[in-house]
Formats: structure tokens, C-alpha cells, sequence
């Protein structure tokens, strides 16, 4: 058992919050001992999941949802799936897109850097559109797709 300092401190979340998301009814099986909260390992999972779940853009209020799914048990394993799918999809959406930023930002490091070595853009500028360094020229395509 783990006390709400030790939780927080493991995940490095305020205690606020997880008081926060205990009144929400996010851990609705906890054990308190005269009225102090006490994580269980079923209640570090939850606070994984949790985790997961708010980072992949769901808001609270989904959250609950979900696990009032979960304590519905098995007749809700399908809505529960369809969720996790759902988020997995946005998940690899954003990454492509920031993979794209990722690009447009390496591509311009690179820009810079050899701007400040030209003292000038005119060298860049004349590569401009296709005629870059191979592995710039794919940053540069993958950036402005």
C-alpha cells in the first residue's frame, strides 16, 4: 500500500490531483485508514491507464466513463476496446504530424547552420526547391507535404 505522497512523488502528479481524480470517482475501490488514503496496486494500474488515457487527449469526464465501463465488467469490453482503437488512431495521427514538424525543424536547423557559415542566404536559396543535399531534401519534402 502506498500513501497519496508516495504516489504522487512516483508519478509526478500534485496530490491535488489525485485528490482530484479520487473525488471524480477515478479509484472507487480505495482503502482508507482513518479517513487517509491508501493506493493499492489496483489503484497504481488505474492511475496508469489514467495517465495513458489523459496524455492520448481524453478529458475527465471520458475517463469516467471508462471506468465505469470497467466496473460494468465483461458486457463492456467491446465499448472499452473501441475506445483504446479510437485513441490508438489518434495517437499515431499526431505522432505523424509531429514527425512532420520534427523535419520542419531539423530542415531549418540545418538552413541556419549553413546560412551562418554563408554569411548569406543565397546559396540555400538557389538549392531551393529540389536540389538540396539528399537528406535535407527528404526533411524538406516530408516538412511540406
Amino acid at each position: 500500500m502506498y500513501t497519496i505522497g508516495q504516489i504522487s512523488e512516483m508519478f509526478s502528479i500534485p496530490i491535488s490531483t489525485l485528490r482530484y481524480y479520487d473525488k471524480e470517482g477515478l479509484f472507487p475501490d480505495m482503502e482508507r485508514h482513518n479517513g487517509i488514503r491508501k493506493f493499492g496496486e489496483k489503484e497504481v494500474e488505474a492511475l496508469r491507464i489514467i495517465e495513458c488515457l489523459k496524455l492520448s487527449g481524453l478529458e475527465i469526464r471520458e475517463i469516467r466513463q471508462f471506468m465505469e465501463w470497467v466496473r460494468e465488467g465483461s458486457t463492456t469490453y467491446a465499448k472499452r476496446r473501441q475506445l483504446f482503437e479510437t485513441r490508438k488512431a489518434a495517437v499515431e495521427e499526431e505522432m505523424r504530424q509531429l514527425e512532420k514538424t520534427l523535419d520542419m525543424l531539423k530542415y531549418k536547423c540545418w538552413y541556419y547552420d549553413t546560412a551562418m557559415q554563408d554569411g548569406n542566404e543565397d546559396r540555400i536559396n538557389a538549392m531551393l526547391p529540389d536540389h538540396l543535399p539528399p537528406d535535407i531534401q527528404n526533411l524538406y519534402n516530408h516538412a511540406h507535404e
